[in-house]
């Protein structure tokens, strides 16, 4: 019988190859790409870390060395990447009916076959990935989820292996578990790995030939599942849906540090409507509502960090309502004298919209349907011109201070009419 195995789909420098899909100049270029606010790297293109350049580095101490090596900098744009992933996702959907997007740049896939055939089926997936979207991806092949992942880290690092990598027999998979540094095996923290190194397991070898009974009391069952992953024993399963939501987050860094409350709220609106609109795309309605609010820890004025909830009445998706529960918590927590870095909304508490209990509390039927149906509009308006067609009023109008600052941001190739990239 022909075996099944786990195909590890993983992007190639996801952030980065995105930009270069819609500027091939940058190919062979070093390009690093910033999080939020421009505040440190978050994406490297390999000739980025060839020059040294590391993750998390503060983008602004090394402004001049960028300029000085011709670094590309770009700052984070979402909408970019979040639609390149789609359709990345849709590419692989092709290859097996078993899938999970585990994250936006990586994809488990479910195959059976031969070798010789999976091999030539991942240089298949190669090939259309990159033909169909222009992104470089890598295949890692193994009979668990936790090899695959060694797998592809093989694929990428080994310019032999053309993005392709196979691991069954068990010598290769011990030799190559014996170069893989245990924090760098799927799921051991920087934290798991200190405790293993103080028993001298220091590599994914050593963690497979680790006893299953001290493997389970240092790292608990999800421990003892990673030893026999390596082992090549499956057990984390495919799973082909998210799991349902307990709570929907939405929270930013301000480009600049603010203090009157106008401004806050402003932000917190606008953080609102953007978690009002996750909750009606997943079916669910709200039961209680959290604020919260901090200063900027390593700034030397005065710090304050503060957060509360509110249950609602009924549970809800009913953005207004929402949004004057929020502004009543922040209200209570805004202090004055205080420069505020941060804040967010917590929708918590959640519920499917069609499995909720009842209440006699509740508005009659005619007025939560006045409710849904001006959702219902708000959110399709949203989806086919842009996220921010309509939106709150409370929010404000134009840049607003509290906006975060991306000065390198490229532009929205394949969500916007206007930015659509022009052809001569």
């Amino acid at each position: 019988m022909c075996p099944r195995l786990y195909a590890m789909v993983d992007c190639n420098n996801f952030y980065v190859s995105c930009e270069r899909v819609f500027e091939p100049a940058l190919e062979g270029r070093p390009v690093v790409v910033l999080s939020n606010n421009d505040g440190c790297v978050v994406a490297r293109s390999n000739e980025a870390k060839a020059l040294g350049i590391g993750m998390g580095e503060p983008a602004f101490k090394r402004e001049r060395f960028f300029r000085a090596n011709g670094v590309r900098v770009f700052s984070s744009n979402y909408a970019l990447y979040g639609d390149m992933s789609a359709r990345v996702h849709r590419v692989l959907n092709r290859f097996s009916p078993e899938i999970e997007h585990y994250s936006i740049d990586e994809s488990f896939l479910r195959v059976q076959g031969d070798f010789a055939r999976l091999l030539e089926l991942s240089r298949s997936i190669r090939e259309t990935v990159r033909r169909w979207t222009g992104i470089p991806v890598c295949v890692g092949l193994a009979r668990t989820k936790t090899l695959a992942k060694a797998a592809n880290r093989v694929a990428k690092k080994s310019p032999e292996c053309e993005g392709v990598r196979l691991l069954h027999d068990e010598a290769d998979v011990d030799a190559v578990l014996a170069g893989v540094e245990a924090v760098d095996v799927w799921g051991v923290g920087r934290r798991s790995a200190r405790k293993l190194a103080a028993l001298g397991v220091r590599t994914a070898l050593d963690l497979k030939g680790m006893d299953e009974g001290r493997a389970r009391r240092l790292l608990t069952v999800c421990g003892l599942h990673t030893v026999l992953e390596l082992r090549g024993i499956p057990c984390i399963p495919l799973e082909q849906g998210p799991p349902p939501a307990r709570s929907i987050t939405c929270s930013r860094s301000f480009g600049v540090r603010i203090s009157r409350l106008e401004s806050l709220e402003e932000a917190l609106a606008a953080y609102v409507q953007s978690a009002g609109e996750k909750l009606r795309r997943r079916g669910l309605l709200a039961r209680a509502v959290q604020v919260f609010v901090e200063t900027n820890r390593f700034a030397s004025d005065p710090q304050y960090e503060a957060a509360s909830c509110l249950p609602l009445e009924t549970p809800t998706a009913y953005t207004p309502l929402l949004l004057a529960t929020a502004l009543k918590i922040l209200r209570k927590l805004y202090r004055k004298g205080y420069k505020y870095q941060k804040a967010g909304v917590l929708l918590l508490d959640l519920v499917p919209e069609k499995g909720r209990q009842c209440s006699l509390l509740e508005p009659d039927a005619g007025e939560l349907e006045r409710r849904r149906a001006l959702m219902r509009a708000v959110d399709a308006v949203n989806s086919r011109y842009s996220r921010d067609a309509l939106r709150l009023a409370a929010s404000g109008v134009g840049s607003r201070e509290w906006h975060m600052r991306q000065e390198k941001l490229s532009r929205r190739y394949t969500t916007h009419w206007q930015e659509l990239p022009l052809v001569r």
